[in-house]
């Protein structure tokens, strides 16, 4: 049976700020051993479906579809940085998404929609946020949470969001490579 690993996600569109200040957070973190996200590939992840087969792919994008019910677009404020794990044991460096009751509204109408297809959701709360970084090995514990603390606050940028995707992700040694299988629009 042939499978596909998905997700559906909000892409997000780097502006300048936003840019500027990941590749400063690389730079001052260089000399630590993280798996930066590539750019082009950050999203604030909506469900993570995995290994799924081909033929159930029309029932998620109906699900997918129907969840989009009543959502007008939106703006999201990209804001906070922080990690996954401890600061002596960290796993993920992330950027924030304030709370925004259209975002949560979304996601609830999203798991009721994949709930009623068959597709039950992993009772996880939410947590919005963008996967920037994978912790391999922190050489300098203490310089790595002075750097955090120090970007901890920080408002990266607001954008619009107007639609949400339906992803196949193919790991690759270079890293993932995302296509786009359906776009699911908000009006």
């Amino acid at each position: 049976m042939e499978t596909k690993r998905l997700f559906a996600a909000i892409k997000v569109e780097p502006e300048e700020a936003f840019s500027d200040m990941y590749h400063n957070l690389c730079q001052v973190l260089g000399f630590h051993i993280i798996k930066w996200v590539e750019p082009h590939n950050i999203h604030v992840t909506l469900r993570f479906f995995g290994e799924t087969p081909v033929d159930e792919i029309p029932v998620i994008t109906e699900a997918l579809r129907q969840a989009t019910t009543g959502i007008k677009p939106f703006e999201l404020e990209i804001a906070k940085t922080g990690i996954f794990g401890s600061y002596y044991s960290p796993k993920v460096i992330w950027f924030g998404i304030t709370e925004n009751p259209v975002l949560n509204k979304l996601y609830s109408q999203l798991n009721i929609a994949l709930e009623e297809a068959g597709f039950m959701s992993d009772r996880q709360n939410f947590v919005p946020h963008l996967t920037v970084g994978r912790v391999k090995e922190i050489r300098d514990k203490n310089h790595f949470q002075e750097i955090i603390t120090m970007f901890k606050d920080y408002t990266f940028q607001k954008q619009k969001v107007g639609s949400f995707e339906l992803y196949e992700s193919v790991l690759k040694k270079e890293g993932p490579e995302y296509t786009v299988i359906e776009q699911f629009r908000l009006t």
